[in-house]
């Protein structure tokens, strides 16, 4: 019996530091000096592609605890574009379409992160059955194609405005990245070094709020506003722009308490651009924290409206914050960021 093949890949979920938003495009045109900085994190994503002799396709969804089968003749236009009838399994199913794959192969996946957490778990799982899909196909993986490809597919998915494209690239090259949107291409440089991974890791606390989101939403009503005219989304999207740069520039020269003081600057900017971005909840929390801890910055990841927030502290109070976090029926997110892929 012939040996049965498998093949496997990881990629990071990401931690936004600042920037978020700023990756919707063209907003990325018009707003000057515009960097997306992000890390990739040990929380990974995985996929494993399981060649069968069967004429399905089975998908296994870990997070969910759910099995799928689909045969060939369901991997129909109609059926993939046009129609619900992949369900949960759309975005998947696009993906092997993207590799005429339709029979054969048993698909398991898990994201790598709790579902609306807002660290964009689903986009780096997208980009990571990618890449296992290369593997399988002995295709030569082209990060710009396949962050292209794989966020096509999931904007017509969500339907709900442009996507931003910060989320698919720590799967596919880790470290620390600023990106910068340049017509016809994403422009993105690595800023790991061990010295602020180490900054980083002590001074950063990853909270999952456990609050349902919707990023969607969030985005696009501050796409809308950007270019309906509003002032107000206007200014703030300038002001998260600067705080953006100022931030890049901190990372370049080392001053890395300036970092971390913007980034807690950049959460609270973007409060600001649209309402239910921090959940009550969450400011209280936060409000409370305040009070015990001091000096402490707080972030919400993605577009926010809950799912996980980061706060900025001192490493000497990172055990007070994390019971804290504890009573308040909320759960810390233990990461490091993982080092760059691309050599």
């Amino acid at each position: 019996m012939p040996e049965t093949k498998k093949y496997s890949a990881s990629g990071s979920v990401r931690v936004d530091l600042v920037g978020g938003t700023l990756d919707l495009e063209p907003i990325n045109l018009i707003l000057p000096n515009v960097a997306t900085l992000n890390v990739a994190t040990s929380l990974k994503a995985n996929v494993d592609i399981i060649e069968t002799s069967n004429d399905t396709v089975e998908i296994e969804s870990l997070d969910y605890k759910t099995n799928y089968k689909f045969s060939k003749i369901d991997f129909t236009y109609d059926n993939l574009y046009q129609s619900d009838f992949f369900k949960e399994m759309t975005f998947v199913c696009q993906i092997l379409d993207l590799f005429k794959i339709n029979s054969k192969v048993k698909v398991v996946l898990s994201s790598g992160a709790p579902a609306g957490s807002g660290l964009g778990g689903s986009s780096a799982m997208g980009v990571t059955l990618y890449k296992a899909l290369c593997l399988m196909t002995k295709t030569t993986l082209d990060i710009d194609e396949a962050v292209l490809k794989v966020k096509g597919c999931e904007s017509r998915i969500l339907n709900q405005g442009v996507p931003g494209y910060q989320d698919y690239f720590p799967a596919l090259c880790g470290g620390i990245l600023a990106l910068r949107g340049r017509p016809g291409k994403i422009e993105r440089e690595q800023l790991f070094s061990l010295e602020l991974k180490d900054f980083l890791e002590s001074r950063i606390t990853l909270v999952y709020s456990g609050i349902t989101r919707n990023s969607g939403i969030n985005n696009w009503d501050v796409y809308k506003g950007f270019f309906d005219g509003d002032k107000n989304i206007r200014s703030c999207m300038n002001t998260i722009a600067e705080i953006s740069f100022q931030t890049y520039k901190g990372i370049r020269t080392r001053d890395f308490e300036m970092v971390l003081d913007l980034i807690g600057k950049e959460g609270q900017a973007r409060e600001t651009l649209a309402e239910g971005i921090t959940p009550e909840p969450v400011k209280e929390f936060y409000k409370n924290l305040k009070l015990e801890v001091g000096s402490v910055g707080m972030k919400m990841c993605g577009a926010g409206g809950g799912g996980c927030f980061i706060l900025t502290h001192r490493s000497e109070d990172a055990q007070q914050i994390s019971e804290s976090i504890t009573r308040y029926n909320m759960t810390k997110l233990d990461f490091l960021i993982e080092e760059p892929l691309e050599k």
